[in-house]
């Protein structure tokens, strides 16, 4: 039996930047996932390290825009039909935590976490090696209408006042930044103080990778095999059982399927999404991620080709794929940039661990000792896994925190 200071349960973006920041504060780590880093959740995402995560996920505030969304035909969102008596509960609780009354609470919560997730990220792609995979051109949020610039505002104000940087441009200004968009749009945001990488699970491999030359074993193993003997808590692996006195949980999506069993019940709502690769039609490029805001999905140049990523979809977790919503993207894509033929078998599938109010659960667990937990990050895992995994370890470690953990304590659900 191997014995360290610290188990971190997932081997995602949160949890190898998780262990990267504890090898730093002097402790022994261990990293246990059932499958390779970066093969989950971490793989599939428009690879955007954010600086504007200031509104919490949106629920429709019109009975218009519920009942577009109900017709379960539109690009942004997709339902399971059989699911929703069971998601209910959770997209009630979203109601009220998307409420315009709590942006400000929401954005205070949010500020210190998004002020340094671009250095955050630096800090660990320089250690391990993959700075190579980040650029630094910003990204670009297009908007089909004047009047989806003018609803973007509430955004910007709370930018505005925590210091995220952008630019307002307009049509001919955004062709000027990626001349091989369709002129399909009134107007763009730039945010130029970001980061985006061309390969996110190659990312989160890289800081694997960077944790394992700087002393953590990495370990094939089924986390639900959690158990607490004595003062230490074991995990059994393909070498062998591992022990320590302290236990990170960030295990996303599953992390529920740890922590249920043991008496805590978090109201999760894992939201599903897509992506696919296709080819540029003739010499057309992008030098960054662009989000169709009026649509709801993004186009970013990937080491595979570019990335098409879907919205929201809402099912079981574990649900066959029905990636439709793929399918109703690319036509809206390529009236915004010459997508050609696909370069994948099929969508890709992952999972986004939602809570009711956005925010995620960083912290000590309230009824056993040395557990602690990391996870729930929403659409906003690749860009908050280095500055999450930074707050985890100050407060694993008994350091003063950089940033409040208040807002995300595990306890806040009662």
């Amino acid at each position: 039996m191997e014995r360290f200071d610290i188990i971190v349960l997932g081997a995602g973006i949160v949890g190898a930047s998780s262990a990267w920041h504890l090898l730093r504060r002097g402790r022994t780590v261990a990293i246990v996932d059932r499958r390779g880093p970066g093969e989950e959740t971490s793989f599939g995402n428009a690879g955007l390290v954010e600086r504007d995560g200031f509104l919490p996920m949106h629920f429709p505030e019109s009975l218009g825009e519920l009942m577009r969304f109900a017709t379960n035909r539109t690009s942004q969102v997709h339902y399971h039909l059989g699911a929703l008596p069971s998601l209910a509960p959770y997209l009630l609780a979203m109601r009220a935590g998307s409420h315009p009354s709590r942006f400000p609470a929401y954005a205070a919560a949010m500020a210190p976490l998004m002020a340094r997730t671009v250095e955050e990220h630096r800090m660990i792609a320089n250690a391990a090696g993959a700075g190579h995979l980040f650029r630094d051109t910003g990204g670009l949020r297009l908007y089909r209408t004047p009047e989806g610039i003018a609803g973007g505002k509430v955004s910007r104000d709370f930018a505005d006042r925590y210091g995220a940087p952008y630019k307002i441009l307009s049509r001919d200004e955004a062709i000027e930044l990626e001349p091989n968009l369709k002129p399909d749009f009134a107007g763009a945001v730039w945010w130029n103080d970001v980061i985006s990488s061309s390969s996110p699970g190659g990312v989160t491999k890289r800081y694997a990778e960077g944790a394992q030359k700087d002393g953590a074993k990495l370990f094939t193993g089924d986390a639900r095999s959690l158990k607490r003997e004595g003062d230490a808590w074991t995990v059994t692996t393909s070498a062998g059982p591992v022990t320590a006195a302290t236990v990170l949980v960030a295990l996303g999506p599953w992390s529920s399927d740890v922590l249920e069993p043991m008496g805590y019940r978090y109201p999760f709502g894992v939201i599903r999404g897509y992506h696919r690769h296709y080819k540029p039609i003739g010499n057309a490029s992008l030098a960054r991620p662009v989000f169709d805001m009026t649509n709801g999905y993004v186009i970013t140049p990937m080491e595979k080709g570019i990335r098409l990523t879907s919205g929201y979809e809402f099912a079981f977790r574990d649900a066959p794929p029905t990636p439709v919503q793929i399918d109703r993207d690319l036509p809206l894509a390529r009236e915004l940039f010459p997508l050609g033929e696909t370069v994948d078998d099929a969508a890709w599938l992952g999972r986004r661990p939602c809570l009711p109010d956005s925010l995620p659960v960083i912290g000590a667990a309230p009824k056993h000792p040395g557990l602690f937990f990391n996870f729930g990050h929403s659409h906003l895992g690749f860009t908050l896994g280095p500055v999450t995994g930074r707050l985890a370890a100050e407060m694993i470690a008994g350091t003063r925190p950089f940033a409040d953990p208040t807002p995300f304590a595990p306890t806040r659900f009662g």
